[in-house]
């Protein structure tokens, strides 16, 4: 598998990584994530990336590959130890919340140890960088990163604190082309993608729960020819041919980013990750179909498209 150097960390990635929030909120069985990450492991992915609220992901990565710990980059991310939506940026719980989330992983260390998400007044207060500082110090990891978009993942950048930066990027996401993702390359910031493949949102003939309505409408807007055809109104099932397209597409439009170095693609199907690495064999997207996408998003895009947390 296509592998890059993380920024100017010591780190070279493969382009696909797995994202572990499906495996904790689908509640996957041990079983099946021992499969699904062995066989990945097996095939060369070496980054794996969580978080503490992502129920039992962490307990889950730690038992089963916790005895190839030396294969791969561990990532997580901390400040909604509580759970989503029970943030706490203070020092000493971030902190805390870091511990916890090794004894989890059945690690010593993690590689990347990420801020998630919190906004831009909880950054320029400081308390939330300086907790990863310590941590960094402490040998609990070895690299801390920004997880999240806008105007706080800009102002994360500009601090130069950070090593890594984890950001939407998509086919329905493309703000953090122009905001970001150019000054984090200067900067020699490792880059993230979470979301590449939009949430699969055209699985969906009609408007979705929230966490998938944005880029169902954004992608119903903009129309891309691939798309067409690809529309269906379950997850349930093989996929289309047409479906299959749109995905291989969004995932190589992801990985076509100048400054992206990994794709971070969740699943609780150990089949899921086969065809996902199978897409990323086949290498970026033409420069056409890459210039395509990107012109039909400058013309229809609006200010209120941010990119989604």
């Amino acid at each position: 598998m296509d592998r890059r150097k993380l920024g100017k960390t010591d780190m070279t990635v493969s382009a696909l990584g797995f994202g572990g929030s499906e495996i904790g909120y689908e509640r996957a069985s041990a079983r099946t994530v021992a499969t699904l990450l062995g066989g990945a492991l097996d095939a060369g992915l070496n980054v794996i990336d969580t978080a503490e609220c992502y129920e039992d992901s962490e307990v889950l990565i730690g038992k089963a590959v916790g005895t190839r710990r030396r294969e791969f980059f561990l990532f997580t991310k901390c400040g909604h130890a509580g759970g989503w939506g029970r943030a706490d940026w203070r020092l000493d719980p971030l902190l805390k919340s870091v511990e916890r989330s090794l004894k989890r992983l059945g690690t010593d260390y993690v590689d990347l140890v990420q801020l998630h998400s919190c906004s831009l007044d909880v950054l320029k207060r400081g308390d939330a960088i300086v907790a990863l500082e310590r941590a960094r110090a402490r040998g609990v990891t070895r690299y801390i990163g920004y997880s999240g978009d806008g105007a706080a993942a800009r102002y994360a950048i500009e601090t130069g604190r950070f090593d890594a930066l984890q950001t939407s990027v998509s086919i329905a996401d493309q703000e953090a082309l122009e905001l970001t993702l150019p000054l984090a390359r200067e900067r020699g910031m490792g880059v993230i993608a979470k979301r590449p493949l939009a949430n699969v949102a055209w699985r969906y003939t009609r408007r979705p729960d929230p966490y998938y309505a944005d880029y169902y409408e954004r992608l119903r807007a903009l129309d891309y020819p691939f798309l067409r055809g690809a529309w269906r109104s379950s997850a349930v099932g093989p996929p289309s041919s047409k479906a299959a397209t749109a995905a291989a597409t969004a995932l190589r439009f992801t990985l076509s980013v100048p400054g992206v170095h990994t794709a971070i693609v969740g699943t609780a199907k150990p089949e899921r990750w086969q065809e996902n690495a199978a897409i990323v064999k086949k290498g970026t997207l033409p420069k056409n179909e890459f210039d395509a996408i990107r012109t039909r998003w400058a013309q229809v895009a609006t200010a209120s498209w941010e990119g989604q947390v």
